[in-house]
């Protein structure tokens, strides 16, 4: 019986492959060529995985420059203006609910990157610096006056973005490294500004940074190695047993920054490829916006974006690279609100 069986798998092997020589011979080269459509012509098309999430494509809000403009760290004050920086201009702006430009500071070399809104009313804007190690974080009355340096170039970070928490501290994160070496971490400084403690070190260019609406669970992602971290913390700085996890790994470029809804639902730009994923509260891809244009290559450098406090209106800042299309801030709506402002503080 045995060889029996093994004579009848043999003969059935053969056919098949006589079969499938047939088959080619009919179809030719045909069979082995590759062909773009229409899911992977772009030049960032959306990975398989992601390809069956909700989406929505946002819609031009407000075009903030025909020139190429690196837009970051977009955050909303109590009157509901919005600011945001331009990293290698040197400037924080305003923007009033309608559409009124204003520059709150210029610093050339500063790189202003995030930005976050103490309770008192004063900006705090974590400076990139020169990208070598001499950034800073610097804080700044409502009018752009009274310049105070928190951490210090000599310091040795270069902080990329902030956030703060319901006891006036804050946490950041130091955009050092390279995949290979990583370099930066994600830290928090204590309310009054003296203590520097590590929470999460030896990240690759550690860029955004956020907290769930309980402020119990700090987010962190990781540029240079595509990754998103998520830390369950015991007070500040202490991490709870079994607290760390990389929640989700990224294809193409890159995680950079973020932000939390109400529901605990996290933003993440993605840099380079037009667009944000948005993850539920335990890290679970359940949506992502899109920016028009970027199937054609436009508008990719998409960096981070604010949700108006107490709303779902999403703001969405990029620019277009050497495109053509300048820098724009784009519209969507969020799964649901954003906390209320200083709802950390």
């Amino acid at each position: 019986m045995f060889f029996g069986n093994r004579h009848a798998v043999l003969a059935g092997s053969a056919l098949f492959a006589c079969l499938a020589a047939g088959a080619y011979a009919q179809h030719g080269a045909a069979t082995l060529a590759l062909d773009y459509d229409a899911q992977t012509r772009g030049p960032v098309p959306i990975p398989p995985s992601e390809r069956s999430l909700q989406t929505v494509v946002a819609e031009p809000w407000l075009k903030v420059s025909d020139e190429r403009m690196v837009l970051e760290g977009p955050c909303f004050e109590r009157d509901g203006n919005l600011l945001f920086s331009d990293v290698y201009g040197g400037h924080v702006f305003r923007l009033t609910p309608d559409k009124r430009l204003s520059t709150v500071v210029t610093n050339k070399k500063l790189g202003p990157g995030g930005l976050a809104v103490h309770k008192d009313g004063r900006i705090f804007i974590a400076a990139v610096g020169d990208l070598k190690g001499a950034g800073s974080i610097v804080a700044v009355k409502p009018d752009g006056s009274d310049m105070q340096t928190i951490i210090p170039p000599q310091a040795g970070y270069v902080p990329n973005d902030l956030v703060f928490d319901a006891k006036g501290g804050f946490y950041f994160t130091d955009f050092r490294g390279i995949s290979t070496d990583p370099k930066g971490g994600a830290y928090y400084v204590t309310p009054d500004f003296k203590t520097i403690t590590p929470v999460l070190p030896h990240l690759a260019m550690a860029n955004g940074i956020a907290l769930s609406p309980s402020g119990t669970e700090l987010w962190i992602t990781e540029f240079s190695r595509n990754l998103l971290h998520r830390v369950e913390l015991m007070g500040t700085t202490a991490i709870a047993p079994f607290g760390t996890a990389i929640a989700y790994h990224f294809t193409g470029p890159a995680p950079d920054s973020m932000r939390a809804d109400s529901d605990g639902n996290l933003y993440v730009a993605m840099y380079g490829q037009g667009r944000v994923v948005v993850f539920n509260k335990n890290g679970m891809p359940i949506g992502q916006v899109l920016l028009p244009g970027r199937d054609e290559g436009h508008n990719l450098e998409s960096t981070n974006m604010a949700i108006k406090p107490e709303t779902n209106d999403l703001y969405v800042v990029t620019n277009d690279g050497n495109g053509g299309q300048g820098a724009t801030i784009f519209h969507a709506k969020t799964f649901a609100k954003a906390l209320p402002l200083y709802s950390h503080q």
